[in-house]
């Protein structure tokens, strides 16, 4: 069985674009996070900026194998713009990004109809603005051994091309090195076989 071990993100956060409807005025911005404690942070920002607006309508997704994902309308009809900009989201296969739509209301309404196409038109153009790159799944391991073995444990990591994340040098040593995942059982097994070392997968 094949490992899918990449995914589709955005590199940095887009330039605002600009969505106009019957007098009301769109923003669309992308944002790449890892948590959902950058969300708040981002829209925050916007609101420092838009001042005068309406409504902060967005949506997010976080994760791989495991998706979190959260809309909102910000006082919009039901449905009408949180999940638009989600569909856009998924429409374009990118995970770890918020997506949000500043809305400042031009005296017409655009019915629940109209809504859900203008917050979806935004999201789009705001993807499609962004640089969307492919990344790899990686599973970091922490290994532990004894100084005597440094040479061993370096050419394992220069034969099979493995990240050191981080390393602590002294009589007894720490290193966090990080693989993709296709490669993760391989280089644990590599790594469980030679004596004098101890490696864990970190959670």
């Amino acid at each position: 069985m094949k490992i899918q071990d990449t995914y589709l993100t955005i590199a940095q956060p887009a330039p605002e674009i600009l969505f106009k409807e019957k007098n009301s005025k769109f923003f669309g911005y992308t944002f790449p996070i890892a948590s959902e404690d950058e969300v708040k942070m981002e829209i925050d920002k916007l609101k420092k900026k838009h001042v005068s607006a309406g409504h902060f309508c967005y949506a997010f997704q976080i994760g791989t194998s495991q998706i979190q994902y959260r809309v909102q309308d910000d006082g919009e009809p039901k449905n009408s713009a949180g999940m638009p900009i989600y569909g856009q989201i998924q429409s374009f296969g990118v995970t770890n990004i918020l997506v949000v739509v500043v809305r400042y209301f031009g005296g017409v309404k655009l019915g629940v109809g109209g809504l859900i196409t203008a917050y979806k038109t935004t999201a789009q153009m705001a993807l499609n603005a962004s640089e969307i790159i492919e990344k790899t799944i990686d599973i970091q391991f922490e290994l532990q051994f004894e100084y005597k073995n440094m040479n061993t444990i370096m050419r394992i990591i220069k034969e099979k091309n493995i990240a050191i994340i981080s390393q602590k040098m002294e009589e007894n040593c720490e290193m966090v090195i990080a693989t993709r995942q296709k490669n993760a059982k391989s280089i644990f097994d590599v790594f469980e076989n030679v004596f004098g070392i101890r490696i864990q997968e970190i959670i």
